[in-house]
């Protein structure tokens, strides 16, 4: 019996290590293939990268041209903002924000060119988000009643509108 028992471990004992051979030929051939798997797609990368030809083609990277452009005129504005609690309160703070855009376009003679008139490019107006931010601090129902902006045209003729310093 005994040694029935013995043959019996010892055959389990030579069954696990051909198991653990077999796993091990598997993670072998497991990991070939995904080596092989990475040199492929390392060669189609070698291949879909563009030509030198290319690379001049395409443009140079934008960089922010707000800080980069000469400004003209630089003009300090206190904006009112009370009649935007006219509207009812889930209008107020975009009515505000339309109403900074008029008062911008129409001090800083910002006008759309007229029908009859063309130019090259259309001047723009741009608000920062710092003062986007300040009109909706407290939300849409309750607006500041006023607003201190600083207005910066280029020589373009493009006007952005910061938060004035100390606000």
């Amino acid at each position: 019996m005994k040694e029935e028992k013995e043959e019996e471990g010892q055959k389990t004992e030579e069954e696990e290590t051909e198991l653990a051979e077999t796993a091990r030929e598997a993670e072998a051939e497991e990991i070939k293939e995904e080596e092989e798997e990475t040199l492929e797609e390392a060669v189609e990368a070698e291949e879909e990268k563009p030509t030198p030809i290319e690379e001049e083609a395409k443009p140079p990277p934008r960089e922010k041209k707000i800080e980069e452009e000469e400004i003209v005129e630089e003009r300090m504005y206190t904006i009112p903002l009370s009649k935007a609690w006219i509207m009812p309160p889930n209008k107020r703070a975009p009515r505000a924000m339309r109403m900074i855009k008029s008062f911008v376009t129409k001090h800083m003679k910002l006008e759309a060119p007229r029908e009859g008139e063309e130019e090259g490019e259309p001047k723009k107006l741009s608000i920062s988000n710092e003062v986007n931010e300040r009109v909706w601090t407290r939300g849409i129902e309750k607006p500041p009643r006023k607003i201190r902006v600083r207005a910066a045209k280029d020589k373009e003729g493009n006007v952005t509108v910061y938060l004035a310093e100390g606000d």
